[in-house]
């Protein structure tokens, strides 16, 4: 199993923060690296890449303002996602980890890299929409 984990403080009132990471519908409208999300119900959800490639989530905790955590499973990764925030005045600091297990033996390699981008990219993003 490969973890990445990423640690910011953002410029923000933890609400706004909140309200916008767990509104999986309106994903497309800030993320740079997806073409679409998929609400299956209350507790699963399948986000599309520009490249129409799918990864399902499954929540698995929802704690208000402090905790989100979710499976992800695509055709080439298996894991498991947690969300942490934690207001700290009108910051928020967040800390999301990922604990994913690759499907395909010659990813094993990449897995780390992959993880941080795209880490990086979502808290990218999310800086971006909050301004």
């Amino acid at each position: 199993m490969t973890t990445s984990s990423i640690k910011e403080l953002i410029n923000c009132d933890i609400h706004k923060v909140w309200m916008i990471v767990l509104n999986v519908d309106n994903y497309t409208t800030w993320r740079s690296d997806l073409s679409k999300t998929e609400i299956i119900n209350d507790k699963q959800f399948i986000e599309y890449t520009k490249e129409n490639y799918a990864t399902k989530f499954t929540i698995t905790v929802v704690e208000p303002y402090k905790h989100w955590e979710f499976d992800m499973e695509n055709s080439n990764i298996k894991g498991h996602w947690i969300g942490t925030f934690i207001a700290d005045g009108n910051q928020t600091k967040i800390e999301f980890t990922e604990n994913v297990i690759p499907k395909k033996w010659f990813m094993k390699p990449f897995i780390k890299s992959y993880l941080k981008k795209q880490q990086t990219q979502f808290v990218e993003d999310l800086k971006k929409a909050l301004e």
